[in-house]
């Protein structure tokens, strides 16, 4: 049982350092970073504008990094690493991070606030946190690390902070180099993308409204409808464009996810595993707010925050339906659509810049359990379509196990259906067999799967 002296309210001051470690102790537990992050976001909680952004900064800082941050500390600490408490490994990690990535911070700085917080949480134990530290701090500069040419797993491992069953399936897939490539870029800061809601406004006149609350705005590269922000004064939440339904966060590769279904006004259109919504509101301003769209999930809670983010975003012609999409379909619905998008559950590999935890809460058994559930909600999908309809399936990993082989499985079972080659998409992002497919490290954007597959009209 853990003991009051380990509990996060017991820290005796509220700074962002202290808030980084209590957070990284719940990712650690399962949790995700960025709810937890948006509870401490807010003027309330941080009311500088500088303590948000150290905060951020170092909980995804220590994420990306955990791996090299992991091998510093095994390096310069004599006993057995992976037996140290979890709040201690984190109290380490946020501290190593700043000796390591962040020149404006002394070293004693960090030292000092992490012995702080071990005397308040860890009583005994600070001593202990201040010998790791100051013995990091000495020998940064002599830790040798594995060889790229040597051993480029190991390297790309250890040096650019991934698990090494990921960095071999990679391998794998992509080679060495472009490995490489993909887990440097894995660490970057993704750019703050969003959508255009055209529903209610131009890109052009969104970008002025944008500009005058303060955030720079530039057009983006790929997606028609998105813009790339930067120097925002404050969190795009508290922006009035926002609050006004201007506006939605969205990564450039899953906005072109809706240009692969290519929905056109009056349509019937089925959003098979809707979730919050982001990518069904899409559709509905695609088709100019006319026509039908349904909106499924599995979940009740997911469908109320489509619900609200269709209020927000002026979008009406959603319909939202609770149904669990490996069950059969509802014989109402069956042959009933023009257009059909399958955004499969799956890994979320392909959003490591975003979401990295993901790499240190999968192993590699949780991947073979996506498959399988990938091809039951995709065939059953299928019955959806009206003869000569369109299906779009999508996800948001690099998995080939997850995207080539799942289509090829569901192709030889489904005579009736073709995979054809999307044109409504840049042509960078179509490889030789017709499927689209991004990684960050390529295009600049997140790391999406989609395959166009048409239902035969005989």
């Amino acid at each position: 049982m853990t003991s009051s002296n380990n509990r996060p309210d017991t820290m005796k001051r509220t700074t962002p350092r202290t808030l980084a470690v209590q957070i990284l102790d719940r990712v650690e537990e399962g949790a995700f970073a960025q709810p937890l992050l948006d509870a401490y976001l807010s003027r309330d909680a941080l009311p500088v504008v500088q303590d948000r952004g150290l905060l951020t900064q170092l909980v995804y800082g220590t994420l990306r990094f955990r791996g090299r941050l992991d091998w510093v500390l095994r390096a310069v600490y004599t006993g057995p690493f992976e037996r140290m408490e979890p709040g201690i490994r984190n109290i380490l990690r946020v501290a190593l991070y700043q000796l390591m990535f962040m020149d404006r911070v002394p070293a004693y700085a960090a030292t000092s606030e992490a012995v702080e917080m071990a005397k308040v949480r860890y009583p005994g134990r600070s001593n202990l946190i201040n010998a790791v530290l100051r013995n990091a701090a000495r020998r940064l500069d002599m830790i040798p690390y594995p060889s790229f040419d040597a051993d480029p797993l190991s390297h790309i491992s250890v040096v650019h902070s991934h698990p090494p069953w990921l960095v071999r399936m990679w391998i794998d897939q992509l080679g060495v180099e472009e490995t490489r490539a993909l887990c440097e870029s894995d660490n970057e800061i993704p750019p703050l993308a969003v959508r255009t809601n055209r529903l209610k406004v131009s890109p052009s006149e969104l970008m002025a409204w944008l500009e005058e609350a303060g955030c720079r705005a530039t057009p983006s590269r790929h997606a028609p409808d998105g813009l790339i922000l930067s120097g925002l004064p404050v969190p795009i939440g508290e922006l009035p464009p926002y609050h006004e339904g201007l506006v939605q966060i969205q990564d450039e590769a899953s906005q072109i996810i809706s240009h692969l279904v290519d929905p056109k006004p009056g349509e019937a259109v089925l959003d098979v595993c809707a979730g919050a919504g982001i990518k069904t509101t899409h559709l509905a301003h695609l088709m100019r707010n006319t026509g039908r769209i349904v909106a499924m999930d599995i979940s009740p809670t997911k469908i109320e925050s489509l619900q609200n983010l269709s209020r927000r975003l002026g979008a009406t012609i959603i319909e939202p339906v609770v149904h669990d999409a490996t069950h059969d379909p509802p014989e109402r619905l069956c042959g009933q659509f023009d257009r059909v998008l399958v955004d499969v559950p799956c890994s979320g590999l392909g959003t490591l810049r975003r979401n990295p935890e993901i790499r240190w809460h999968t192993v590699p058994g949780d991947l073979a359990a996506f498959p399988p559930l990938q091809r039951e909600i995709l065939n059953r999908s299928v019955s959806y379509l009206k003869k000569g309809g369109t299906l779009v399936y999508s996800t948001c990993t690099i998995s080939s196990a997850e995207n080539e082989a799942v289509i090829g499985g569901v192709l030889a079972g489904n005579p009736g259906l073709a995979s054809v080659r999307p044109a409504a998409v840049p042509a960078e992002m179509v490889d030789g067999a017709g499927m689209f497919k991004t990684f960050p490290h390529r295009h600049g954007t997140d790391g999406f799967f989609g395959a166009v597959l048409t239902r035969k009209r005989g």
